[in-house]
């Protein structure tokens, strides 16, 4: 198997991860069980982190707030950000967290069920902690695209009005 091959099995179940190992078979020009296989292969490795449903849930009307929050911290001697990183990981509230370049440090992507849920866990869970300076708190106000996939009504127009 090439290394090709490898990445386009993964570029497949990335994109949908319900295609069977038969019809990826015949996209990279492999056998099923070639597929099976490097597909344990990958998640052993823990390539494949997991699988799971891109699901829209503004459309149930369910109440889920989303925040990026700019973490600025002051990194630890003899282990630099992953340490602080890896404490902030643990919060049940972080859904993401990445390590940033720029102004900020981190770029934490919080979800909660109201900005009241989301600022209590600024203010009293992830300020707090030993080594960080300020946080900035952005609300998403709305998706439009999200995973690749883009959101709204089939159909729907999302073009400006043109006025004269």
């Amino acid at each position: 198997m090439t290394n090709e091959q490898e990445i386009a099995i993964l570029e497949i179940l990335e994109h949908n991860a319900q295609v069977s190992p038969a019809e990826i078979a015949a996209l990279v020009g492999l056998t099923a069980e070639e597929v099976e296989a490097a597909i344990q292969r990958f998640e052993e490795a823990k390539v494949i982190r997991g699988y799971g449903a891109l699901v829209d849930w503004d459309r149930l009307g369910t109440d889920r707030i989303y925040a990026f929050i700019d973490v600025r911290v002051r990194p630890q001697h003899d282990v630099g950000f992953d340490a602080i990183g890896q404490e902030i990981a643990l919060f049940d509230e972080v859904h993401s967290l990445y390590l940033m370049s720029g102004q900020h440090d981190f770029l934490v992507v919080v979800e909660g069920r109201t900005l009241r849920e989301v600022a209590t866990f600024v203010a009293e869970k992830l300020a707090p902690l030993q080594g960080v300076e300020s946080t900035a708190t952005s609300f998403v106000l709305k998706k439009y695209k999200l995973e690749g996939q883009i959101l709204g009504e089939e159909g729907e127009d999302w073009r400006l009005p043109v006025a004269p």
